[in-house]
């Protein structure tokens, strides 16, 4: 049968342990320094306490002390190497602290410059994302423009065909210049595309535009009022004023409301009637923002390019 190992009695002068006390040292320390330099000095048991400051039992309590008030060679009084021994004990503790703290403080500046890596990469990639989706738009719009104005001079030459004709007048070299097809047969050779909401949203810009081509400024008006609307609730889904709109509000009326097309347009963003078709309200978890970058960039598109549905109508003629 094993016993377990005993803690040896530890003798100290009770004189000396007062002091070291004194400087602020545990008792466990206290007793254990002078313990193991013969209860010489407080000089001598600050310094083994230093030196064995790391000791897995430096803190442990010893399980009998015989307090002894042994006499001593050396004087009662504390001398400056003592105190100077004891900052410096106290000064590797606060350094040690602090050593450990600018260690936590490194890792914790690690972990958020991690965290703000991720969110730009995050972020960069939402925006090449957004800039790949504008360039094919843009892309699209461009080759719409190019071949409305193509359709535009193969009309132009038809027209002077005829009107030379009539005129009697001697026809171009048709070997030079075979005829140009005509518009049906290049309609037939188109493509077949799916039609989604964002040719609902140019459809009804373009009926609205044919609607009042007549009127230029009235048109423009609408096109920028409708950009406004859609814009400010990409841009603040949550806030509510831009979600909600009034119909019976004379300037909506004005510019947008009383115009073939307009509701609808708003329609197809995302707007519904309610409140007994008093109100054209935006649900909050109905908006999406890629959708209105889109009507605002056929928006845009409308304002700025004189061809912008010229193609769809003379596909109709």
């Amino acid at each position: 049968m094993q016993h377990q190992q005993e803690v040896p009695a530890m003798e100290v002068n009770m004189n000396l342990l007062g002091k070291l006390e004194s400087l602020g040292f545990p008792r466990a320390r206290a007793v254990r320094g002078l313990h193991h330099t013969g209860n010489t000095t407080v000089e001598d048991a600050v310094n083994w306490l230093i030196d064995h400051e790391n000791d897995a039992d430096i803190d442990q309590m010893p399980l009998v002390v015989i307090n002894l008030d042994l006499e001593t060679p050396q004087p009662n009084d504390i001398t400056e190497a003592i105190k100077l021994k004891e900052q410096e004990l106290r000064d590797r503790v606060r350094m040690k602290n602090r050593d450990e703290e600018k260690k936590l403080e490194r890792e914790r500046e690690k972990e958020r410059i991690r965290t703000g890596k991720a969110l730009l990469e995050a972020k960069r990639i939402a925006e090449e994302n957004e800039r790949q989706r504008l360039l094919a738009l843009r892309k699209a719009e461009k080759e719409e423009e190019k071949r409305a104005r193509e359709k535009v001079l193969k009309k132009l030459d038809l027209d002077k065909l005829e009107r030379k004709r009539a005129l009697g007048l001697p026809l171009e070299n048709r070997a030079a210049n075979p005829p140009l097809p005509s518009i049906q047969e290049e309609k037939s050779s188109l493509p077949v595309k799916s039609v989604s909401k964002a040719d609902h949203m140019r459809e009804c810009l373009r009926s609205l535009k044919l609607a009042y081509k007549d009127d230029n400024a009235k048109v423009k008006k609408a096109f920028q009022t409708l950009l406004i609307y859609v814009g400010n609730v990409a841009r603040s889904p949550d806030e509510e004023k831009f979600r909600k709109i009034r119909l019976s509000n004379p300037k909506f009326q004005e510019r947008v409301g009383s115009l073939k097309g307009g509701i609808k347009f708003l329609e197809l963003c995302g707007f519904e009637r309610s409140e007994g078709d008093e109100f054209l309200v935006f649900p909050r978890d109905k908006v999406d923002v890629q959708s209105l970058n889109t009507a605002g960039s056929l928006l845009k598109s409308a304002l700025t390019n004189p061809y912008f549905g010229l193609l769809e109508k003379m596909k109709e003629d």
